[in-house]
């Protein structure tokens, strides 16, 4: 019976499931206790993670049984691939099972923010009928949807979004000029095209050196007057510093579920203060409990599959 460390949460039923079989350590608080952590992975087959646990350095070194990696998601960027590759361990990301969850983030946190109708909670308690204020929203139908990064959760926002009447663009150097993909969502050569076109803009890229603050002041100028930004993909990709001077300029408003700091600390977060057009979600953009379900679902599956 292979052993198997679960350092973060997940469906319980998944992990029941998986227990059948294997020896299991489950414990979503094990991710913030370093020593117990560093201890249990010394014995581990596999481990299951989510973004949290840094599968790298002396967690690697200590692991020194282990041959599977199951993360809890897509993103990648907290296992160091190289030297998984180098042990022999493989890595097995949940492809498409949160999809759905990130496309309807982007959608619903673009028309909460175009709408800017769900403000007015404590003024209708009050007394007040803001009426005129709270009627003056946009909505999504006939507005540009930007994507940057043209993958499968783009893909999915974009056929969604095209169900609301709205009209999709794109860019991504890696997806060639004759995929499907382009026969519904148009072309564009660059960031900068999408940027100067779009009246919400969806980013959809990993983190790596050529993304770092792809989003940057210079960027931020480049978009239209009152346009959104929506950043579900990795925190860095957007220079926040800028993006609050921006917010109180010409940008009509962000949502914000990743962060150059995670989780985001009161002093990194107070750049953000006063702003009433940001929402910030605490990385849960592919995380309901539809999603956690079909991905924990999946992360068992390809660690079952990786020990036998």
């Amino acid at each position: 019976m292979k052993r198997v460390v679960i350092s973060e949460f997940m469906d319980e039923d998944a992990v029941a499931d998986l227990a059948t079989d294997h020896d299991v350590l489950y414990d979503p608080a094990l991710v913030d206790d370093e020593a117990r952590l560093m201890s249990e992975i010394t014995t581990a087959d596999a481990i299951i993670v989510r973004n949290r646990t840094q599968v790298r350095g002396a967690l690697l070194d200590a692991a020194v049984h282990l041959k599977a990696v199951g993360r809890l998601g897509v993103g990648l960027d907290n296992i160091d691939l190289d030297a998984c590759k180098a042990r022999d361990i493989s890595v097995h990301p949940a492809s498409g099972a949160n999809d759905q969850s990130v496309a309807e983030y982007v959608l619903t946190s673009a028309a909460i923010l175009l709408r800017r109708s769900y403000d007015g909670f404590d003024a209708m308690l009050a007394g007040d009928w803001p009426r005129q204020r709270m009627g003056a929203g946009g909505e999504l139908g006939g507005k540009t949807l930007g994507l940057i990064g043209m993958g499968s959760i783009a893909r999915q926002t974009a056929s969604r979004a095209h169900g609301l009447e709205m009209t999709s663009i794109g860019f991504d150097p890696f997806v060639p000029a004759d995929d499907m993909i382009w026969q519904t969502t148009g072309h564009r050569d660059t960031v900068k095209e999408v940027l100067a076109e779009a009246d919400i803009v969806s980013l959809h890229v990993p983190l790596t050196d050529g993304t770092k603050h792809l989003i940057d002041a210079k960027s931020l100028a480049a978009m239209k007057p009152g346009a959104i930004l929506v950043n579900a993909a990795r925190g860095g990709v957007v220079d926040e510093t800028a993006l609050a001077e921006a917010l109180r300029g010409n940008l009509g408003g962000a949502a914000l579920d990743v962060f150059e700091t995670e989780p985001l600390t009161a002093e990194a977060a107070e750049k953000f203060k006063g702003l009433t057009n940001l929402i910030l979600t605490p990385h849960i953009a592919g995380v309901t409990a539809d999603s956690n379900v079909r991905v924990s679902a999946v992360t068992v599956q390809n660690v079952r599959a990786a020990l036998d």
